[in-house]
C-alpha cells in the first residue's frame, strides 16, 4: 500500500514547478495519490502569484489521482499543514508530507513507503525524515538510523503517531526541566528551545516545533537516511521562516535504502555526527558576518521591489 502524498503550496510558482517535476520523476509517482493544498492569498498583492500556482498544479502531472484543495482564505502554513495532514491521515492512516520548496530524489517515495511499511507497528517510531543534515564523514553512518529530532523538510508518519500531536505549547512544556531542555536541544547545540520561547512570545507560528515536542514527550524516534532524499530549495529567503542559508545544502541520494535498523533506539554515532554539525554549522565569525550581511541585503532588495 503506497502512502498518499500531501503537498502544501502557496505563492511560489517556480519552486512549486521544480518540486512537482522532481516528485513526478519518482518511479512510484504514477501509483501514488497526491493531495495538493493551496492556501489563499494573505493580501491583494499575493493574488496573482497564488493564481499562477493554482494554474500550474492543474497541469497534467503524472500521478495516480490528484486532489486539489483550494483555500478561499489564508490559513497560514502552520494551520494549513495541521489541518491538511489530519484530513488525509484520517482517511488513509499514513501520509508523506512535502512543501512547495522541497526537491526530492528519484528514490524518495520508495524510501518513505519502505520505511512506513517496515515500522508501521513500532509505536516508538513516530516519523520518517526524508532530509538528512550534511554531516562530516557520512560514510561512517548506517544506511538509515534513529535520531530524536523531528524534521519538517519532507517527512512521513502514521495515524497512530499523529494522534499524539498536541497544538498546545503550554501543555507540551509544562513538565520540562533543565535536563529536558538540554536533551531537547541536543545538548544545547541547536536552538530548538529558543523556537519554543519564540512561539510562546508570538514571534513565530511553527507547527514543526510542536510536532517535535509531541514526539519528544512520547520518547519517540525519527528514522533518518544517511544520504538525504530531500533538498530544500527555499533557503533563498522566499519562504515562511526561511532566510538565505546554504549551510543546509545537500547532495540528493542516488541510491535507495536497503538496510533499516532492527533495534529501535537512537544511534549514538549518528547523534554525535549531527550534534557536531549543529555545533559548528554557523562557521567562523567572518562566515557568520557574511551571511548576516547577505540576509540584510536581500531583505532590502525585497522591500525595495515591493515598493516599486
Amino acid at each position: 500500500m503506497l502512502a498518499p502524498i500531501a503537498l502544501f503550496v502557496y505563492n511560489r510558482p517556480q519552486h512549486t514547478r521544480k518540486t512537482l517535476t522532481a516528485l513526478e520523476a519518482n518511479p512510484l509517482a504514477e501509483e501514488s495519490d497526491l493531495y495538493i493544498f493551496s492556501d489563499g492569498p494573505k493580501s491583494a498583492n499575493d493574488i496573482d502569484m497564488v493564481n499562477q500556482v493554482r494554474s500550474l498544479i492543474r497541469e497534467p502531472w503524472k500521478f495516480k489521482h490528484i486532489y486539489i484543495i483550494e483555500r478561499a482564505q489564508n490559513k497560514g502554513l502552520a494551520n494549513s499543514i495541521i489541518d491538511g495532514v489530519s484530513q488525509v491521515i484520517q482517511k488513509h492512516g499514513r501520509i508523506i508530507v512535502l512543501e512547495d520548496d522541497l526537491e526530492t530524489s528519484p528514490f524518495a517515495l520508495q524510501y518513505f513507503n519502505d520505511a512506513l511499511n517496515r515500522y508501521e507497528d513500532e509505536e516508538r517510531v513516530m516519523e520518517i525524515s526524508g532530509y538528512m543534515y550534511p554531516v562530516e564523514r557520512p560514510k561512517s553512518l548506517q544506511q538509515s538510523f534513529f535520531f530524536r529530532v523531528a524534521n519538517s523538510w519532507g517527512w512521513a508518519t502514521w495515524e497512530r503517531a499523529w494522534k499524539h500531536f498536541n497544538p498546545d505549547i503550554e501543555e507540551l512544556t509544562k513538565d520540562f526541566k533543565r535536563k529536558d531542555r538540554k536533551a531537547f536541544s541536543v545538548d544545547g547545540t541547536e536552538n530548538f528551545w529558543k523556537q519554543v520561547q519564540q512561539f510562546k512570545a508570538g514571534k513565530i507560528n511553527s507547527w514543526a516545533i510542536r510536532w517535535y515536542l509531541s514526539i519528544f514527550n512520547q520518547q519517540g524516534l525519527v528514522l533518518y537516511p544517511r544520504r538525504s532524499f530531500i533538498q530544500n530549495t527555499g533557503t533563498d529567503g522566499s519562504g515562511t521562516h526561511s532566510d538565505v542559508d546554504q549551510v543546509y545544502r545537500v547532495e540528493l541520494s542516488t541510491k535507495p535504502v536497503h538496510r533499516f535498523p532492527s533495534v529501535i533506539q537512537e544511534d549514538p554515532t549518528a547523534y554525535a555526527a549531527i550534534k557536531h554539525f549543529f555545533k559548528h554549522r554557523k562557521g567562523t565569525f567572518f562566515e557568520r558576518l557574511a551571511r548576516f550581511l547577505e540576509k540584510k541585503i536581500n531583505a532590502y532588495k525585497a522591500k525595495k521591489s515591493k515598493i516599486s
